[in-house]
């Protein structure tokens, strides 16, 4: 999937190198899927001793590292890698309910964490923010904005204008938008919404993604020439005005 918005890469102009760390196969293999969508190097570990040796060989621009494992949990493996001199930026995985003053704390540190489950899209924005922060990576516009036609979304302060005018967007109103707008011009079907947006064990109904459509055209397209389009029997697609 060609992302002509924002496409992240090495100052060298090679691909970003991201390692993907759960004990969790299912797991590893979407986010994978989903990093590899973007364009970028990614490979994975099961388990914290895995993520020291891949930190090494593999010298990557971020880190996907699942908290809870079942040899070295995810702050260890962070800081064995402070510890060595490796500043590579960790997004940590961790459950719900092990979001305490701990994880908090470290993100301090310029890490980041998302809670399980968690929407694909969002994990690979916040890598991108956060390669962006480390300067691991160059992104071919400085602003991390997304636009069609009248329409701009702002992948790190969230905002979306339409116009002069800001759209207040729920966080699930925004993945949507933002997955829509990153595929300008190419039709997405609900499966593949559903996918991407909704959370990776939401055993999602396409009737959903129908509802959070109707909810963006009242935002966006109340009123305006129509930027989200329908294309019946396969999907939407979010395009400029002819």
């Amino acid at each position: 999937m060609a992302h002509t918005t924002s496409a992240l890469t090495r100052p060298d102009g090679s691909p970003v190198r991201v390692a993907v760390v759960d004990d969790e196969q299912m797991l590893t293999d979407l986010l994978s899927m989903a990093l590899r969508m973007e364009g970028w190097d990614v490979k994975t570990a099961a388990s914290g001793l895995e993520a020291l040796t891949l930190a090494r060989d593999f010298t990557p621009d971020a880190m996907v590292l699942d908290i809870m494992m079942p040899d070295l949990d995810g702050m260890g493996v962070l800081q064995r890698l402070r510890q060595s001199g490796n500043e590579v930026p960790v997004l940590f995985l961790t459950a719900k309910d092990a979001v305490g003053d701990r994880v908090a704390g470290l993100t301090a540190g310029g890490d980041d964490y998302v809670t399980k489950p968690f929407s694909l899209e969002e994990v690979v924005a916040r890598l991108r923010a956060l390669m962006r922060r480390a300067g691991t990576a160059l992104s071919a516009e400085a602003e991390p904005i997304l636009r069609v036609a009248d329409l701009s979304l702002n992948e790190d302060s969230h905002e979306v204008m339409r116009g002069d005018e800001e759209i207040e967007l729920t966080a699930t109103e925004f993945e949507l938008l933002r997955f829509l707008m990153r595929n300008q011009r190419r039709v997405v079907s609900k499966a593949q919404i559903l996918d991407r947006v909704w959370n990776y064990d939401f055993g999602g109904r396409s009737s959903v993604v129908e509802l959070y459509i109707s909810y963006l055209r009242k935002k966006i397209d109340a009123g305006k020439d129509p930027l989200i389009h329908t294309v019946r029997g396969v999907g939407y697609m979010v395009k400029a005005p002819q």
